[in-house]
């Protein structure tokens, strides 16, 4: 069954080609392409999409107020973040809203279909860029104690590698373990660290140093 996509997108122009460039695959259908994100929470409930293409820079709500108010009604749908923006500021906040990845626009036709395939396998793709600035982040940042969430080793292990953009099939498979012990891994660290999604937990464990 093909994956199924919506796009928020304020240039026609992009949310054409984007719609012409999924469609060409035949492995996604896009249900939906809108210019704005107005009446987000009514689109997703009655779509239920597998994946969401988001810009930033919108008229009214931006895409990361967007994000935020698909998180409140759905944790599972796969959120890229398609922008021009690669500053620190637009990439946690994304991150912290519940972003799965980040693709800056000027690799969409390079990069696009390899993301959202890596995005369901449980991955976080990224623009070399951005993947730069965070480790470059990582390095800059001063070094402060970091706070204790009772995680156990194989919880830290593994979020170390989800922290370097490994699928979940990737962790498994590096720690010769089941697909289902990692989802359950991964959900006993969500809730320990209080976060919702893949990209918040990323994003908190760079920001406080736990990996």
């Amino acid at each position: 069954m093909p994956v199924s996509i919506v796009i928020y997108e304020d240039n026609a122009t992009l949310r054409e080609s984007l719609s012409n460039l999924l469609a060409l695959t035949g492995e996604y259908t896009v249900l939906a392409s809108y210019p704005d994100c107005s009446r987000v929470t009514e689109d997703i409930k009655a779509m239920h999409p597998d994946v969401i293409l988001m810009d930033i820079d919108m008229p009214g709500i931006n895409g990361i107020e967007a994000v935020k108010k698909i998180r409140a009604i759905n944790a599972s749908v796969q959120i890229i973040m398609l922008t021009v923006f690669d500053d620190n500021t637009h990439v946690f906040d994304a991150m912290y809203a519940g972003a799965n990845g980040y693709l800056l626009k000027k690799y969409v036709s390079d990069k696009l279909i390899h993301s959202i395939r890596e995005v369901l396998e449980g991955g976080a793709p990224m623009s070399p860029s951005i993947a730069r600035m965070i480790i470059s982040s990582m390095q800059e940042s001063i070094k402060t104690p970091a706070k204790e969430y009772l995680l156990t080793n194989r919880e830290k292990e593994i979020l170390q590698l989800l922290s370097k953009g490994n699928s979940f099939k990737l962790i498994a498979a590096e720690l010769f373990i089941s697909l289902d012990t990692v989802r359950t891994h991964i959900k006993h660290i969500y809730d320990k660290l209080h976060v919702r999604s893949q990209g918040e937990a990323i994003s908190k464990a760079i920001n406080e140093r736990l990996v």
